[in-house]
C-alpha cells in the first residue's frame, strides 16, 4: 500500500510538470508526451496553440500510440503525428541556407521564400527569427567567408571578389574593412602590417591584458598566468606587429582595471571591434545593460529583435574580444544561473559581485 501511495504522489508531481509545460506552450516539451482533452476527444503537442483546456479535462499519454487506445484523435493544428511547427520552421530556414551558400549569385528573397511555400514578409521574419540575421546579411557574410578563401587561391584579389559573387569591386570595398578587420592585401599577407599595441596588468581578479589599434581597443583579456594572455594575443594576431605599450597607453590598462575594480564609475573606452552583424548587434546591446544589472540571453535575444536566437546570443557572448568593456558578464540565465564565461564563470561572479556592492 506505501509503494502504491508513494507511485500515486510522483504520478501527481510528474502531472503537475506537463501540466505547467502544457499552460507556457512549451516546445521543449515536445515528444516527452501528449495531452488529451476527454470534452472533444483530441490529444496535442504540450506546444499546440489550441485554446488551454481546463485541468480537470486533461489526461496526460507518454506515447503516439497510448493516447491513440485511449480513444483520442490527433489534433488538426499542432498534428502530433508528424514534425512540430517549430522543427518544420527551422527545417525551410536551413533549406534556403543552403539555396544561398549554392549559389553563385545571391537568390531574392521573394524566391527563397517562394521555395519554402511562404510569403516574402512571412519568410523574411521567420529567418531572421532563427538565425539572428536577415537573408541579405547571411548572403553577404557568406561571401565575404568565399572571399576570405578565394583571396588566398586567386592569382588577383580582383578574381576573389568578383568569384564570390560581389558585382563589383566598390560593393566589397564598401564592407570588408568591417568584415575582414584589415583591408584584403593585409588579410592575404595573414595580417602583416596592421600594428598592435599591447600591455598587461594586474587586477583583482589576476592578470589583464588590453590591446589596441589605432583606432581603439582590440582586446581586453583577463587570465592567471600574463605570459599565456600573450602568447592568446599573439594567436589571435599571428601577422601583426605587435608591440609594448608606452606611458600613454599605459593610461588604457588603468582605465580597463577601473572598470573592474569600480564598475558604478562612468567610463568607455574607444574601441575597434569586428563580428559579424549580428554579433555587433548583441554587443550593442550588452553595451547597454546598466552595472548591477543582469538581464538574461532570451532577452538580449529580443532586444535585438530575434527572439528565437536565443543560442545564437550565447555564441556572440562567447565571441566578445574585449572583456569589461562590452559586459558579457552581465547576462545570465532565465533562472539567474550565470552560467558560463569565457574568462572563468568564477570571474563573472565576482564581477557581478563588485558591481551589485557599488
Amino acid at each position: 500500500m506505501a509503494s502504491d501511495a508513494c507511485a500515486d504522489t510522483f504520478r501527481l508531481a510528474l502531472d503537475d510538470q506537463r501540466w505547467g509545460a502544457v499552460v507556457n506552450r512549451d516546445p521543449a516539451a515536445d515528444g516527452l508526451f501528449f495531452y488529451g482533452v476527454v470534452t472533444t476527444g483530441v490529444f496535442c503537442r504540450p506546444s499546440c496553440p489550441a485554446r488551454l483546456p481546463r485541468r480537470d479535462n486533461v489526461r496526460f499519454f507518454q506515447t503516439y500510440e497510448e493516447a491513440s487506445r485511449a480513444g483520442f484523435r490527433p489534433c488538426l493544428r499542432c498534428r502530433p503525428a508528424g514534425d512540430s511547427i517549430a522543427a518544420g520552421q527551422a527545417a525551410a530556414v536551413a533549406r534556403a541556407c543552403r539555396l544561398i551558400e549554392q549559389a553563385d549569385t545571391a537568390p531574392s528573397v521573394g524566391d527563397l521564400a517562394a521555395s519554402a511555400g511562404l510569403s516574402r514578409f512571412h519568410f523574411h521574419r521567420l529567418f531572421k527569427a532563427l538565425t539572428g540575421v536577415t537573408p541579405k546579411a547571411y548572403a553577404e557574410a557568406h561571401r565575404i567567408g568565399r572571399v576570405r578563401e578565394g583571396i588566398r587561391q586567386s592569382p588577383t584579389i580582383t578574381e576573389a571578389i568578383y568569384g564570390a559573387g560581389f558585382g563589383s569591386n566598390g560593393r566589397f570595398y564598401a564592407v570588408t574593412n568591417n568584415r575582414l578587420g584589415m583591408t584584403p592585401r593585409q588579410f592575404r599577407a595573414g595580417g602583416l602590417g596592421a600594428a598592435i599595441r599591447f600591455a598587461v596588468g594586474q587586477c583583482s581578479l589576476g592578470g589583464i591584458l588590453v590591446a589596441a589599434t589605432e583606432k581603439g581597443v582590440c582586446a581586453i583579456m583577463l587570465g592567471d598566468d600574463p605570459n599565456a594572455l600573450v602568447r592568446e594575443l599573439q594567436d589571435r594576431f599571428p601577422a601583426a606587429t605587435l608591440t609594448g605599450g608606452d606611458a600613454a597607453f599605459e593610461r588604457l590598462v588603468a582605465q580597463a582595471v577601473a572598470m573592474v575594480e569600480s564598475p558604478g564609475q562612468s567610463t568607455s573606452l574607444p574601441l575597434d571591434v569586428r563580428g559579424t552583424a549580428f554579433q555587433e548587434g548583441v554587443w550593442q546591446a550588452l553595451r547597454e545593460i546598466p552595472a548591477g544589472s543582469t538581464v538574461s540571453y532570451s532577452e538580449i535575444a529580443r532586444r535585438v529583435g530575434a527572439p528565437k536566437a536565443v543560442r545564437a546570443v550565447a555564441r556572440a557572448c562567447s565571441a566578445n574580444p574585449v572583456a569589461v568593456a562590452i559586459p558579457c558578464h552581465r547576462v545570465v540565465r532565465t533562472d539567474g544561473d550565470v552560467s558560463g564565461y569565457r574568462w572563468g564563470i568564477d570571474r563573472k561572479r565576482a564581477l557581478l559581485a563588485k558591481e551589485r556592492a557599488s
